[in-house]
């Protein structure tokens, strides 16, 4: 890594917050789940919730794109993802039309909390619907009904990064020091971090600056059958077919 490289993903990782989060009821266009996770980068989510649609994604390939750097959970049904974010004390917010719905700018995000998205014909499912702490809206003024998914999406997460900004939430880390490091590996040296996790292998040591320690002993330690292993979580990164180009500088 260059040290302009290392201080990036440092500065990033930073701004992070863990207690914000985005749940996607069944979404699953390519443009639209890429579009996606791409604000929840630009707004420093970390980690999304993701329920599987019934007929699956509509993908085909990878891209290098925001997906790197945002931890995708699958779940498959609308009640896990909700448990697990709620698990983690923070409330759900539906983009749902209701009787109960309010100005999606009268919620507070500086609280933990995971906004809640539906699919993009149906909305958010009444299962989901029912579970949601608060329902949201976004007014309309015009001849249309409803926005794109990932448009709505964009317009409410700005408000939650502006409440926070405004709150200071962002001038600390509140990443704990071990899922710092391990995130700076895996942003760092995401080619040998891949090949850890499928060969089962526990990360290669790292000075305290980022920097390898002795990468030639690791690899023959790896030849020779002794590395360390480690069992890794059963987590997956979304990945598409849809153009997701993003400035990796």
């Amino acid at each position: 890594m260059t040290p302009e490289r290392k201080a990036k993903l440092i500065r990033t990782l930073q701004h992070r917050q863990p207690d914000l989060s985005l749940i996607t009821d069944q979404v699953h266009k390519p443009r639209n789940l890429a579009a996606l996770i791409r604000t929840c980068d630009a707004v420093g989510i970390q980690e999304i919730h993701a329920v599987i649609p019934k007929e699956g994604y509509r993908y085909r390939g990878t891209t290098s794109g925001s997906d790197r750097w945002i931890n995708t959970i699958h779940h498959p049904e609308c009640e896990d993802a909700v448990a697990a974010v709620k698990t983690k004390g923070m409330k759900i917010y539906a983009a749902h039309f209701s009787e109960r719905a309010v100005d999606y700018r009268e919620v507070d995000y500086t609280q933990p909390c995971a906004v809640l998205m539906g699919a993009e014909k149906w909305g958010v499912s009444d299962a989901a619907a029912d579970m949601a702490d608060e329902h949201i809206l976004i007014p309309m003024m015009g001849m249309v009904e409803s926005l794109n998914v990932s448009t709505a999406a964009g317009i409410i997460l700005v408000e939650a990064q502006n409440q926070r900004l405004k709150a200071g939430m962002y001038e600390e880390c509140h990443i704990g020091e071990v899922e710092f490091r391990e995130t700076m590996f895996a942003w760092g040296y995401p080619d040998l971090a891949e090949y850890c996790y499928v060969n089962g292998l526990d990360y290669p040591p790292m000075t305290e600056d980022y920097e390898l320690v002795d990468p030639s002993a690791w690899y023959k330690s790896v030849r020779e059958g002794v590395a360390s292993t480690r069992e890794w979580p059963g987590k997956q990164n979304l990945s598409f077919d849809a153009d997701d180009s993003t400035d990796n500088s």
